[in-house]
């Protein structure tokens, strides 16, 4: 018999009494999935490794490392947690400096932006909910970024990625 208390809590999905023996232990000392000259990022918990509940994702920005231009997403919301070095955010409104420690939530349609304007490295924590699969985007958008035009709108359009300058603003 399973009870749950006359809380906000969703309906349970797994029904059994003993529990699964299904956790997933990723060691600090992994190397990074994708890495390129700006910077490296690590899967923690994809979309697949957590059936679409999040994803979860260690990114590290060399010095002076663009990031991301302004955009926003019409089905993820995206969360940033400073681990170390500086990152200034872009909260819809202003740039604002993240350090170690501070976050930023964005929810689903929230413009954002990110960029390393320091001498130094830094890391972070990206958590996206639900979990959509980001690892082709991480992969392919350097490479995408070069080819530009249509092709990259396009790639941007299917990994839910809606970049302020893609869009006629006489819209």
């Amino acid at each position: 018999m399973s009870y749950l208390p006359d809380l906000d809590y969703p309906q349970p999905r797994y029904h059994g009494d003993r529990g699964d023996v299904n956790a997933v232990f990723r060691r600090a000392d992994a190397p990074p999935e994708v890495s390129s000259p700006g910077g490296s990022t690590h899967y923690l918990a994809t979309h697949e490794s957590t059936g679409g509940e999040f994803g979860l994702y260690k990114a590290v920005l060399g010095p002076r490392s663009a990031g991301a231009r302004t955009h926003f997403h019409k089905t993820i919301s995206e969360s940033f947690y400073v681990l170390s070095g500086e990152l200034e955010l872009y909260d819809g409104e202003q740039w604002v400096t993240g350090r170690a420690g501070d976050f930023l939530y964005v929810p689903v349609g929230g413009l954002h932006a990110f960029k390393n304007v320091t001498d130094e490295p830094m890391s972070m924590l990206m958590l996206f909910s639900p979990g959509a699969p980001r690892e082709e985007y991480f992969e392919r958008v350097a490479e995408m970024s070069q080819r530009g035009g249509e092709e990259l709108k396009e790639f941007r359009v299917r990994h839910d990625s809606y970049f302020v300058e893609d869009f006629d603003p006489g819209r």
